[in-house]
């Protein structure tokens, strides 16, 4: 028996990795415009990626001090994957749909706490 294919079921070869590009472009563009989380943290990104390329740390510490500031953005943008289904669904508000998002937001978090630990972590042991 033959799986049912989406008519959105992506290309193949070179065709799929120019459409997964443009719709990974079409996803920054929405949630610059749409997600005022993503915005904030995204600032937070440009000045933290700044700022860990000038500190006197490896090169290995530079990555993972930008790694983990990325990795927020990462979590974020799931994060407003999961409101935007969920808001699809239905508006109406119901427990499923609050532990949807709120699970989405202590994600988030946790991925905040991961950052601002290891940014602690490598500036303690480079200055202190």
């Amino acid at each position: 028996m033959t799986q049912p294919v989406s008519d959105f079921k992506s290309k193949s070869g070179f065709k799929r990795i120019l459409a997964a590009t443009s719709y990974s472009m079409d996803g920054f563009k929405s949630a610059w415009t749409h997600e005022h989380a993503f915005r904030q943290e995204l600032i937070v990104v440009v000045i933290g990626v700044i700022i860990a390329l000038v500190l006197p740390v490896s090169a290995f510490q530079k990555l993972f001090l930008i790694a983990v500031l990325v990795l927020v953005l990462i979590v974020e943008l799931i994060n407003s994957a999961i409101e935007a289904v969920v808001d699809r669904v239905s508006l109406e508000r119901h427990p499923l749909s609050k532990n949807a998002k709120d699970f989405g937001s202590a994600a988030v978090m946790l991925a905040v706490l991961i950052a601002i630990a290891s940014w602690a972590v490598v500036l303690f042991n480079r200055f202190y």
